[in-house]
């Protein structure tokens, strides 16, 4: 093949080329007419607000089959104010081992070490597309990890390395994991994530879930920090179980609150859980077939079982872009995206900001499987383009 000439443009586009891993494609057949039933200008305490709220808590339960016993609330800030509220809220009675292999993770660490200073803290990292030991983690020790780590494209293989008996709570952050993968809700204490990933929901709203042992937590243990109002869970040291009702801490949005609705039925109409797992392993599979024949990439990720099935990350491995040095990589990936986006094929693409140079392409389940392949014509697309231009440099 003759690099130095153009390569042939696909024929097609994909029919919703939108594959950022957050905030993440609207479901398949949304418009601004699923949020006509908002109840705009009414107050998120009236009767009807109150109302919203409970029935997107109890269809976040339904299908994500949260336990009975399993308190869900929503909360300021997107999943980084649900986690915040549990690290300020819960950390500190006992030691605390911090999971970290991508950039999330990276940051409750900073938190953990440096904001609240817990002296008492142990960090187990691993680089990008890795995972750390599961076996060395101490259960004695609270432990926070990212369930599938968004930036890295790499997730926990299931909860069977976090035991029953456990003496600390598990804090998941689960963002880019729930609704596309299955939680081990018994061996989970703290659950958090956002509207706008999975199910491609608007921004500014997180979700925390709290299990009995959370609670028990949270009200027999009284920080040695102040905690700012929007962090407080407990009153009298009893749980504001409001918080949980649908009475939030802050004005949500009733226009986001609908949307999540929205999603939240069009999961149930395709099968609730199971239907949504199989929908991102499906657009996953895509990428893997064609990646095993591309000849130029592969996944950060080389592990299988470790593998995302929702913000799959990319790297480049052709030996002679593999030779460059390092900040030319970074250009030529960043190219490849570029290249991509101009042509409307396929939108915020490129690798994380803090991530090794490469592509990450969104596959949850409001993604179409026939999109992702006409995806990876572009990619192939790019590829040969950039490559030749780089070749007649």
């Amino acid at each position: 093949m003759d690099m130095t000439k153009p390569a042939a443009k696909p024929a097609n586009l994909p029919k919703n080329p939108n594959f950022s891993s957050g905030p993440c494609a609207k479901r398949p057949g949304w418009s601004l007419d699923a949020l006509k039933d908002a109840p705009l200008g009414r107050s998120h305490r009236a009767k009807i607000g109150k109302a919203k709220l409970k029935l997107s808590i109890d269809l976040t339960r339904e299908i994500l089959q949260v336990p009975a016993d399993y308190r869900i609330g929503i909360v300021p800030a997107s999943d980084t104010g649900a986690v915040e509220m549990a690290m300020w809220s819960l950390l500190g009675p006992r030691g605390v081992d911090a999971l970290a292999w991508e950039s999330f993770g990276e940051g409750w660490v900073t938190d953990i070490v440096k904001q609240l200073k817990l002296k008492d803290a142990r960090v187990l990292k691993a680089p990008y597309g890795e995972i750390v030991d599961l076996a060395s983690v101490n259960f004695d020790n609270d432990v926070i990890f990212t369930w599938n780590g968004t930036t890295s494209g790499v997730r926990v293989p299931n909860g069977d390395w976090i035991p029953a008996d456990r003496k600390g709570l598990t804090i998941a952050d689960a963002t880019s994991a729930a609704f596309a993968q299955k939680l081990d809700w018994a061996k989970l204490d703290v659950v958090t994530f956002s509207w706008q990933k999975a199910l491609g929901g608007e921004a500014a709203h997180g979700v925390l879930i709290l299990s009995p042992r959370a609670v028990e937590r949270l009200e027999s243990h009284s920080p040695a920090w102040p905690m700012p109002k929007i962090f407080r869970m407990t009153k009298g040291g009893k749980l504001i179980e409001g918080v949980f009702e649908g009475e939030t801490i802050n004005t949500p949005s009733m226009l986001c609150v609908e949307d999540y609705i929205d999603a939240l039925m069009w999961a149930k109409s395709i099968g609730g859980l199971d239907g949504l797992v199989a929908r991102a392993d499906a657009n996953t599979k895509v990428l893997a077939d064609w990646v095993a024949g591309s000849g130029w990439a592969a996944f950060l990720a080389k592990n299988e079982a470790i593998r995302s099935n929702t913000s799959v990350c990319l790297k480049v491995v052709d030996p002679a872009i593999v030779a460059l040095p390092a900040d030319a990589q970074a250009a030529f990936a960043k190219k490849l995206a570029s290249l991509v986006e101009k042509e409307k094929a396929g939108y915020d693409i490129g690798a994380y900001r803090d991530a090794p140079p490469g592509l990450r392409v969104w596959c949850g389940a409001t993604v179409e499987a026939d999109d992702v392949a006409v995806l990876t014509e572009w990619l192939d697309w790019a590829f040969a383009s950039a490559k030749a231009e780089l070749a007649a440099a």
